[in-house]
């Protein structure tokens, strides 16, 4: 998760380390930042939305006097979105900003499959998923070995995994969940309270997924911090990327 690039040409794959090149597209650097804003006001307004009842079921009901799988205190002000307890506000937010999230990733996930970049950057390759080739990005990771020159614009078998897993699969189950605890969707498609078990259940896989996220979110920022910081901002705010020199053996 060092690097992630999604642009790879013949100019920058011929490049000399050290030049600087077109990594990322304009529609993955809009994404990405507003992906970003919306998912620090969604999780802040979630923990808002969770402080009015902080504890988790599984199945259809949870009430005050049922068994919780999982009881936590309130989350200080610090965590939270409005700061002061509020839950209608909590709400309006987190309802407002969940339409331009989910709007959003379903464009780019259209936009993706339209320039090709699922299958030409994201879709694992042939021999990318032997054991032995996993292990071995697994090994540089932990050594903090991170491609360099070209190699370091193409997405590797750990970034692949991780892009798939929180593109396709978490963000759409925090989606799906959050639709499955709405009344409204309910009357609507009554089918998608049993597709996760119930209510609860729902409630309690949007919690986790919301923590996987942040856990994803915190490796991210230091496997950034790790790879050059300055080097990466620039890459996702200008499309810019300076490529790696070759380390020294």
């Amino acid at each position: 998760m060092a690097q992630e690039g999604d642009i790879v040409t013949a100019e920058a794959e011929a490049a000399a380390p050290g030049a600087l090149v077109k990594r990322h597209r304009l529609s993955t650097r809009l994404w990405h930042w507003l992906n970003a804003l919306c998912l620090y006001v969604l999780f802040a307004s979630g923990l808002g939305i969770f402080n009015a009842h902080p504890r988790l079921y599984w199945g259809q009901y949870g009430a005050n006097f049922d068994h919780a799988w999982l009881e936590l205190n309130r989350f200080g002000a610090l965590w939270t979105l409005p700061a002061s307890y509020d839950l209608a506000l909590s709400r309006r937010w987190h309802l407002s900003i969940a339409l331009i999230f989910a709007f959003a990733l379903l464009a780019y996930m259209l936009w993706s499959l339209v320039n090709r970049h699922i299958g030409r950057d994201i879709a694992f390759r042939r021999g990318e998923l032997k054991p032995a080739h996993v292990w071995h990005d697994i090994r540089e990771h932990a050594r903090l070995r991170f491609p360099t020159a070209a190699a370091a614009l193409r997405y590797n078998v750990l970034q692949k995994a991780s892009y798939i897993g929180v593109i396709f699969v978490l963000l759409p189950v925090m989606i799906f969940t959050g639709l499955a605890m709405s009344p409204g969707m309910n009357a609507a498609w009554p089918w998608l309270i049993d597709l996760f078990g119930g209510r609860q259940s729902a409630r309690s896989i949007h919690f986790i997924a919301a923590w996987l996220l942040v856990a994803f979110f915190v490796v991210h920022i230091l496997m950034v911090l790790l790879a050059g910081p300055f080097n990466e901002l620039r890459s996702m705010i200008t499309g810019r990327y300076r490529l790696p020199r070759e380390r020294k053996p």
